[in-house]
């Protein structure tokens, strides 16, 4: 990171130390700690239901700050993972010193940090979903001859607050529409801030497509997409981020819901997820002659195991009514370019000349040719905010690795191309898999592929068991066709699962 770099960093305690966050030590925050007159330190630890949980701590003096950093807690394990027995259920944990953040809730001065979970042995707890990604990611590193996944989320959301009669956007009009017609812009880009502050590398964010009124209250949705990055720190960012939209929404009076799906015939909110390959700091995506084999492969083996991921992205029964024909949300495993229809797109990318726009736009500047490869990402549209991040992205990576395992995995990417709506061409429709339409169904896909997640032991069994248990819990195969066009069922079914994720 240059000096420039730091500069403009949003998070005061990269300025502060003059490094960045993946090099903070203990010593760091040992001097954060004196430097801000911090008072409370939090832990913040992903559970089984995807939402950060928290212990506070009142620092008594830096040797008991010190104390607590290196020695972590005590928690029950049982009431945090349901696979867990009670009678061997206590866990450690023990904070990530990268991860560290002011938190800008707090009325006093505190420091917040993720933490990771350790056995009674002090061994990484095997089940954990931090410790689930870390293994997923040193297995793809190991098997591509060291390459990175790297990943980028977008966390589509709405807004649901008391109706407004004037300047209201036309239904499902809402794509990046400004204020007045967007009312809740102030409260993205407040958002925004604060996940910046904390660590967060935000891209940018927008209204999106979904406006409707029910009644008294009005619907708006709005998405923040973040940059690539590794997994583990892509993860991080997105967890802190929608426990800061929560708690932001609190304050505000309003309501926030990352929930996959509101009501019949409006757009439903994905989570979706941008991969990128890299190795030496060089997309491994693009080649002179546009997509590279290497990225065919990484195609190749999310396509293979689109099913089964459902089972960590799409874990509640509204999942799948969001993944339903003509509403921007993908129903077959198939793959396109700049194609919404599809269930994997690549989207637009940058050319060698495209500096050249940049001129033609502004005649005082010249033609520039710079390199803009590293912009080209490929796009998984299933996931939604149900999602446990961590075990969504250990998953697409297990499946991307796959990739690189297939036999004729290029032939096999290759011909599970779409250059059409697939929704106007029958034809094209009628020769691709269709993705499951229930968690049952999504149970029964990861039961069939478990094998290959828990190859090399980065999915333990036991997860994998509580994950389909969890599953066919919801008793969901006919839920669908059940419920079918009905508003009020839907909404009904809605409202059990609007804090999702």
């Amino acid at each position: 990171m240059t000096q420039e770099q730091l500069k403009f960093n949003p998070n005061q305690l990269v300025t502060f130390l003059g490094k960045p966050m993946k090099e903070f030590t203990k010593a760091d925050i040992l001097k954060v700690i004196e430097e801000f007159q911090i008072e409370m330190i939090n832990f913040r630890y992903m559970a089984d239901d995807g939402r950060l949980h928290t212990l506070n701590f009142v620092i008594q003096s830096m040797e008991h700050a010190d104390e607590v950093l290196t020695s972590g807690e005590r928690v029950d394990g049982s009431s945090l993972f349901p696979y867990i027995e009670a009678g061997n259920s206590d866990l450690y944990v023990i904070p990530r010193f990268r991860t560290a953040f002011l938190d800008p809730f707090a009325e006093v001065p505190t420091l917040d940090l993720l933490c990771s979970f350790y056995t009674k042995d002090g061994e990484p707890f095997a089940m954990a979903p931090e410790y689930t990604l870390a293994k997923a990611a040193r297995a793809f590193r190991e098997a591509t001859g060291g390459m990175e996944f790297e990943v980028m989320g977008e966390l589509e959301y709405y807004v649901i607050a008391p109706k407004e009669d004037e300047y209201l956007p036309e239904d499902q009009h809402g794509y990046h529409v400004s204020t007045p017609f967007c009312k809740f812009e102030h409260f993205r880009t407040d958002a925004m801030r604060m996940i910046a502050a904390a660590g967060g590398e935000i891209k940018y964010g927008h209204s999106e497509v979904g406006n409707f009124t029910l009644g008294d209250m009005m619907y708006e949705q709005n998405e923040i997409e973040f940059l690539p990055t590794n997994l583990e720190t892509a993860a991080d960012q997105l967890v802190i981020a929608k426990w800061m939209m929560r708690t932001l929404a609190y304050q505000y009076g309003i309501t926030v819901t990352f929930a996959p799906k509101i009501t019949v015939g409006k757009a439903g909110s994905g989570m979706h997820v941008h991969t990128r390959v890299s190795k030496d700091g060089k997309n491994m995506y693009v080649g002179p002659d546009g997509l590279t084999d290497t990225a065919l492969r990484t195609m190749a083996g999310i396509l293979s195991l689109a099913g089964s991921l459902t089972a960590f992205g799409n874990t509640n029964p509204t999942s799948y009514f969001r993944l339903v024909p003509h509403q921007e949300a993908p129903t077959n495993i198939c793959w396109g370019d700049r194609n919404r229809s599809a269930m994997v797109r690549v989207p637009l990318g940058w050319n060698k000349g495209s500096g050249n726009m940049m001129a033609h736009c502004n005649p005082l500047e010249k033609n520039t040719e710079v390199d803009f490869s590293h912009k080209q990402t490929i796009e998984l549209r299933t996931p939604d905010g149900s999602a446990n991040i961590y075990l969504l992205l250990a998953g697409m990576t297990v499946a991307a690795r796959h990739g690189f395992e297939m036999e004729n995995a290029v032939q096999y990417a290759r011909d599970r191309y779409v250059s059409v709506n697939i929704f106007e061409h029958e034809e094209v429709l009628s020769r691709l898999d269709v993705l499951p339409d229930s968690c049952a169904a999504s149970a029964d896909l990861l039961e069939r592929d478990r094998a290959v997640y828990e190859q090399d032991g980065i999915f333990a069994p036991a997860l994998i068991d509580g994950i389909i248990k969890g599953l066919r819990s919801f008793n969901d195969r006919t839920l669908r066709a059940d419920i079918g066009n009905d508003p009020q069922k839907t909404l009904e079914l809605v409202e059990s699962f609007i804090h999702c994720g």
